[in-house]
Order: C-alpha cells, then structure tokens, then sequence
C-alpha cells in the first residue's frame, strides 16, 4: 500500500507507529513527528555502501542487500516483537525507495498491514513547506508581548492549561529568545525539525478560535521562523504584559538562577554585545557579576539594554502593538488562578 504526504495529513492517525528506516543520523536531523527509528542500514553501513557503489554498483548492491537483510531480521525479532497482528505500521526512507520497500515488503509478508509513504522523507518535507504558510494563513493568532521578564511563557502556559490554544514556539526552538536564552539542558533542534514541529503544531489547531503566540523576533537561538508565520504574527492583534519592574527582576533571579553558578559563561555571553554597548558598559556589568550582585545585575541589564531594543522591536515590527491590552498582572508571581486574563476578556481588532 502506497500514501502521498497530502493523505497522511489527513490520516495520521490511521497508523499504530511510523517507522523511520534510515540511518540514524538522518532521523536525528528531521524525520516525521513520533517516528521511530529503525534503521536498515546504519550511519556506518550507509557510508560503506556508498563508498563501495562508485567502485561497483552490483557489489554495493550485493554488500548492502546483505546488510539490510540482517538488520530487518534483527528489527522483527526486537523492536517489533511485541507487535500484535492487526499492526499498521507507515513505512518510509529518504525517497520511498529500496530501503523502505525493503522492510515494507518482509513485514506484509508476516502479514502486518504495512504502507509505504509515497516519495519518503523528501516528500513529506515538501509538505511541509508548502503547507506552513497555508495554514499560518487561515489561522488567528493574538501576540502575547512584554519586556524581558514580563513572563510571557508563564502566561502561555497558564492559558493552555486553561483550555486556550497556545503555540510556545520558544518551547519548539528550545531556547529563551534572547543572548541568554539557551535552556539550561539539551540542545536547539535543526531548522528543518524546527520547521516540522512548526507544521505538527498548526495543522493541529481550531481555525475558529484564537492562538496565542509569544512575541518573537525572526531568530530563536539559531533556528529561523518562516517567513509566513513571521508576517503573519506581525499582523496580527497584541496583548502586552506589563508588570512593574521590580516584579521582573524577582522573576528573572528565579527563572535565571542557572546562570549565576557559573559567571565565567555568563560573562563571556554579555561579552558578544561588546560592539553594540562599549566596554566600558559591559565591564559595569563583569564587576555586578564579580560581587555577585544579582538583582543589580539583572536591573541594568533591564534598563540598559533589553528594554531599549523591545520597545524599538516591536514598534518597528508588530502592526497592533500601539492598540494592545495591557495587562499589569505579573503571571510568574500571581497567588491565585484568577489573576490569569482569560481569552474571552481581550479587545476584539479589525484590519
């Protein structure tokens, strides 16, 4: 059985496992979402193949005919072994060629009800560009914006709990928007898994109802947002937090408190705006680090630097932001649930 990448949109859940057969490190850079990866011929494997094949084409057929047999074997006797019958299982490799074809062919012949997707990963990429800025299009997003330390993800996510549709693409990117917006653990996705997680998460959504999305410029560490999406927010209707001062830096001192463990890191981050603020600025900063001077710290920082370049950001960027509610609330240090501003109270925005 054979599914395009334009059917398995609409029939995704059609199957028990997708069952990613490339090497690993082709599942590592993007694969679909909630793939498993059963590689039919590993990195090294592929490698040697490949080397072998601009040497003779029919040795590297006979070598890798070898290989994928035995790891298709080991595949059925491990990590399909629980399988129960009635399993459909979608099946698919770079191009929907010989390695997927391959172990789509042994698992219908022990009688699972494998299907091949169409084209493969290429394909389903394809699908994904494409339909990013399709369904960025017939959705409504409102724009939660506010300073650094406003606690713009606090509120995302104490809407979503809420019952609200949130898209936290900080929390797809891995990373905090800013210079010191690395996450404390893990690593940032690659561009094309960023844009996938982009495409799983929207096509998912109510076109009725409104999506909250944080503010964001076009980088997020050092993945991109497409450039449909990127409009499309900045057309869209603003809520701005804006929590008192002294609020934020509370916040941040919490929410930061990784830095602090290891200033040296943390003076060498603040080093890369050296061209922008001047040293003399920046060694201010060295000596609050230094003396361990956290909240002070945090407040220059605030006021030096990233509250100046919001302000420009989003008047230069966000059509809506001179209309937005403003919410002074801070939601990472709210004491009870109805602090939370909910969907049904924001202003509604022509244009």
């Amino acid at each position: 059985m054979l599914i395009t990448a334009d059917e398995l949109e609409s029939r995704w859940g059609e199957f028990d496992d997708i069952v990613d057969v490339r090497s690993t490190a082709e599942w590592a850079a993007d694969r679909l979402p909630g793939a498993i990866s059963t590689p039919v011929l590993d990195d090294a494997q592929r490698e040697e193949i490949g080397t072998l094949h601009a040497a003779s084409a029919f040795e590297a057929r006979r070598r890798g005919a070898a290989l994928v047999a035995r790891n298709i074997a080991r595949a059925v006797d491990e990590a399909f072994a629980d399988k129960p019958r009635a399993w459909r299982p979608l099946i698919y490799c770079w191009r929907g060629g010989n390695r997927s074809q391959a172990m789509a062919t042994v698992l219908q012949r022990i009688g699972w009800r494998a299907t091949l997707l169409k084209g493969g990963y290429a394909e389903f990429r394809r699908l994904v560009v494409r339909r990013i800025p399709e369904l960025s299009a017939g959705l409504q997003f409102t724009v939660v914006c506010g300073v650094t330390g406003s606690g713009k993800t606090v509120y995302l996510q104490q809407q979503a709990r809420q019952g609200a549709q949130v898209l936290d693409l900080e929390q797809l990117a891995h990373h905090r928007g800013s210079l010191l917006g690395s996450e404390p653990v893990g690593m940032q996705p690659s561009q094309k898994a960023f844009e996938t997680s982009i495409w799983d998460a929207l096509r998912r959504f109510d076109p009725a109802a409104p999506i909250l999305v944080e503010s964001e410029s076009k980088k997020i560490g050092t993945v991109q947002l497409p450039d449909s999406l990127m409009s499309r927010m900045r057309e869209s209707r603003c809520l701005e937090l804006m929590p008192s001062l002294d609020e934020r830096v509370d916040f941040l001192c919490q929410d930061y408190a990784h830095f602090f463990s290891a200033p040296d890191a943390l003076m060498r981050q603040l080093d890369r705006l050296r061209p922008l603020l001047g040293g003399r600025r920046i060694e201010a900063w060295h000596a609050l680090i230094r003396a361990q001077e956290w909240p002070q710290l945090v407040r220059a920082l605030l006021e030096e630097h990233y509250d100046p370049t919001y302000l420009r950001s989003m008047q230069r960027n966000y059509r809506h932001y001179p209309d937005a509610q403003r919410l002074t609330r801070h939601p990472g240090l709210a004491t009870k649930t109805n602090d939370d501003q909910r969907l049904s109270d924001l202003p509604s925005f022509s244009g």
